[in-house]
């Protein structure tokens, strides 16, 4: 039936080919729809708990999503004349970014004092012109010593401070909103850094951060996918030693990309730095199809057969197993679908359908590619081929040691996994050579965190934020948690009522507390915002009817795995000192700490179904209930010993990682698959024996899967050298597991193969 299928192939060659140019097209005129998003929350499904929560809080108060400048003078002090004049120019100025809500530095901090009866309020830094020496010192006093200043916009010594600004974009096109606000901040500190050339400048925030995303993907894609294609060209000229064999596999790779990603773009796909990876899964992916069957093709034809002839054989040899691993393969990456996060189902979704073009590709265009175009081959048995008889000889000869020895490594190393533990630090899924790294690692060493978390704090009724019992309670939980070692600051609306209550009693500091009545708190508060120039007003910090408030709790750059323990200790100490609160924690700091635990639970349920599946499809093709079973060792075994590996060598599992058993479990089993439906072939057509059918599949197959496996390590080990930590993290692990396959499939499959039918026979 194949060879009739490929005969057929053959005979319409020519329309075959000019039909899957003209389609290829067609589909791929839907890249034009492709576009980066610019925000993190497409990280988070629209049912995650964690990002409700932060809406609903979003909802209640004005976005705290930010770009935050840290200017540091090179004479190691903010309060002079010409820093304060930097920060004072770069506050007017920031009010101009586009759709800026709020700006707040150390200038234009509302600074409250008494002045006989009345309330003064005004920026804490006027006319620099005529301030003296003693107007800087009191400046300086003032600003490190108010709780809402000191790490937050200045650092305790005053050596470096920040001018922060609030964004709250319309949400009509972030696409287009996002990059504008940030071309406008690079053109800003362009501007502030030749005039001001005594003061380094550092730039990070919330839109920043949206803003690396796509950075980073558009990145990858302009250098890691030529250099992926430069290692394939390379390796396909070493192994196949073929130039058209080179080409049309190439001419396949492309093919495969173009169609999966126009279909992704007419399907409304959006790219994210881990589905703007596809391409290269993709492109690694699609060469095994092509090298099992040329490799094939050009041993026949090293035997002396006819190019036909050995396209047909090379078909009827390779269908069915190419047939399975690509199927295989897409069950693997669709259980991505899995995933609590968006962005892999999407990786999921693109690198499956390129598989699956890969192998229609493989088996209609590639032979009539194939047929059309001159192939020149020497007559001779391959140095590739010698070596892959020695090995089955090494094999077969050494077999119990191997089987043993292996087995005794395999179950070592799995019984490492646990030591690795589940745990991301966000910022760091950008190397340092992204810029936004570094700037917000520059200020979170000398000025805030990026990280936070926001906490509505509800007094149940309105004006209920007067109540000195819940000022109290409030004031309570921040002293808490200033206390906890992960903290910089907490930002928090008793601050400034006690500083209020100081105010209305002629400054005097044992007033520095929370006025003794409601009605008190009220009426200061209500001339305080009377009092308050436009923008700077308290809607960052209480709602609209004065039932509850905001609490921002500034963290150090921290790991998952402490924000988790952080947000546990709050919820308990919350459970036993306020429990009217009811607060719970929200921020992307919380979201993404909260991912990773929940895409490990949702990726096991992927992993089994698509284990479940996958032998069961190997069940019934290879026509054995035994050797579907015995396929379940090389198949499972990989992926544990690489997390055996990688909890010796590097022990943090994040985000990224969570999904590369299921991932790599529709790789690994093409292998196995070829492997075995050699093996069965030559016991089942040829009556050989365990060993000599050993002998046969390493002669026949081993080649290929020895090419295979290096062209797909090396191009995972290309997308282990990107930008985007999560991309580089899983294209490390799983070139690990692959090669690992490979491993086990030559040297513990064979002798547990040749075991098993000596015992049975």
């Amino acid at each position: 039936m194949i060879e009739t299928y490929t005969r057929a192939v053959l005979r319409w060659r020519w329309l075959i080919i000019i039909a899957t140019l003209l389609i290829t097209a067609v589909v791929a005129s839907g890249g034009r729809f492709l576009e980066f998003t610019n925000d993190y929350r497409v990280f988070f499904g629209k049912t995650n708990p964690q990002l409700e929560a932060f809406e609903n809080l979003q909802d209640t108060y004005i976005k705290n999503d930010n770009v935050l400048f840290m200017l540091i003078p090179k004479d190691g002090g903010v309060f002079t004349q010409h820093t304060l004049q930097a920060v004072q120019e770069l506050t007017e100025a920031a009010w101009q970014i586009p759709y800026s809500r709020r700006v707040d530095s150390v200038t234009n901090f509302q600074n409250t004092y008494a002045e006989g009866d009345d309330l003064v309020v005004e920026d804490l830094v006027l006319d620099l012109q005529v301030l003296s020496a003693e107007d800087f010192v009191t400046a300086k006093s003032i600003s490190t010593r108010e709780p809402l200043l000191r790490n937050r916009v200045i650092s305790p010594d005053a050596h470096a401070t920040g001018v922060n600004v609030t964004i709250e974009m319309p949400g009509v096109d972030q696409n287009h909103e996002t990059p504008e606000v940030v071309q406008h901040v690079r053109d800003l500190l362009q501007q502030m850094e030749r005039k001001y050339p005594q003061i380094d400048f550092y730039v990070t925030g919330v839109v920043m951060l949206n803003n690396a995303f796509p950075e980073a993907s558009k990145n990858d894609m302009k250098t890691l996918v030529p250099l992926a294609f430069l290692a394939i060209i390379i390796g396909l000229l070493f192994f196949l030693r073929s130039f058209t064999g080179t080409f049309v596999t190439l001419l396949i790779i492309v093919t495969s990309i173009l169609l999966a990603m126009g279909s992704s773009g007419w399907l409304g796909i959006k790219l994210t730095p881990p589905s703007a990876s596809a391409p290269i899964m993709i492109l690694t992916l699609a060469v095994a199809d092509c090298v099992h069957f040329l490799t094939t093709f050009l041993f026949n034809m090293r035997k002396g057969h006819a190019k036909q002839e050995a396209i047909v054989e090379s078909m009827r040899i390779n269908y069915h197993p190419i047939f399975l691993t690509s199927l295989t393969t897409a069950i693997g990456f669709l259980s991505l679908n899995f995933s609590d996060s968006p962005p892999f189902n999407d990786l999921g979704n693109i690198t499956a359908m390129g598989v699956v073009y890969a192998f229609i590709l493989t088996v209609t265009f590639l032979p009539a590619l194939v047929s059309v175009l001159p192939v020149r081959v020497t007559q001779r048995e391959s140095r590739s081929t010698l070596l892959m008889q020695d090995l089955a000889e090494f094999v077969i000869r050494r077999r119990r040691v191997l089987m043993l020895g292996m087995g005794v490594a395999t179950l070592g190393l799995i019984a490492l996994i646990p030591r690795n533990e589940l745990n991301d630090v966000f910022v760091e899924y950008f190397d340092e050579s992204v810029e936004f790294r570094t700037d917000t690692d520059m200020v979170a060493d000398n000025l805030t965190g990026l990280y936070f978390v926001d906490y509505s704090l509800n007094a149940k009724e309105s004006g209920g934020i007067s109540e000195p019992e819940f000022l109290a309670k409030v004031e309570s939980f921040a002293d808490w948690y200033g206390e906890q070692p992960e903290v910089l600051h907490v930002n928090i609306i008793t601050d400034v009522f006690k500083r209020l209550n100081k105010n209305m009693h002629a400054d005097e500091t044992s007033y520095y507390r929370i006025p003794e009545t409601r009605d008190l708190s009220a009426q200061y508060l209500l001339l305080y915002e009377m009092s308050l120039p436009y923008g700077l007003d308290l809607n960052n910090q209480i709602n609209l009817d004065k039932s509850a408030t905001r609490m921002s709790v500034s963290l150090k750059t921290i790991s998952s795995k402490r924000v988790l323990e952080l947000e546990q200790r709050a919820i308990n100490w919350l459970q036993g000192n306020a429990p009217e609160l009811e607060a719970e924690g929200s921020s992307p700091t919380v979201m993404f700490s909260h991912i990773g635990h929940r895409n490990i639970r949702s990726m096991l349920l992927g992993t089994t179904i698509a284990l479940v599946l996958i032998s069961s499809i190997l069940i019934f093709a290879l026509r054995s209930l035994k050797m579907g079973l015995i396929s379940l060792i090389p198949n499972l075994a990989p992926a544990g010993i690489a997390f055996g590996v990688w909890a010796l060598t590097v022990g943090q599992v994040g985000l990224a990682l969570s999904v590369v058993a299921g991932m790599t479990l529709g790789i690994v089993v093409d292998d196995t698959i070829h492997f075995l439906s050699k093996y069965l072939r030559a016991r089942r057509e040829q009556g050989l024996s365990a060993e000599d059918a050993v002998r046969y599949a390493f002669s026949s197959v081993g080649v290929a899967l020895w090419v295979t496996t290096v062209v797909l390590v090396a191009g995972f080990l290309v997308l282990s050298l990107s930008a985007f930590e999560l991309n580089a993290g899983m294209g490390l692990l799983t070139a690990i597991t692959i090669a690992i396959a490979l491993i086990v499939d030559f040297l513990f499959l064979p002798p547990l193969l040749i075991q098993l039918e000596e015992n049975t026979a």
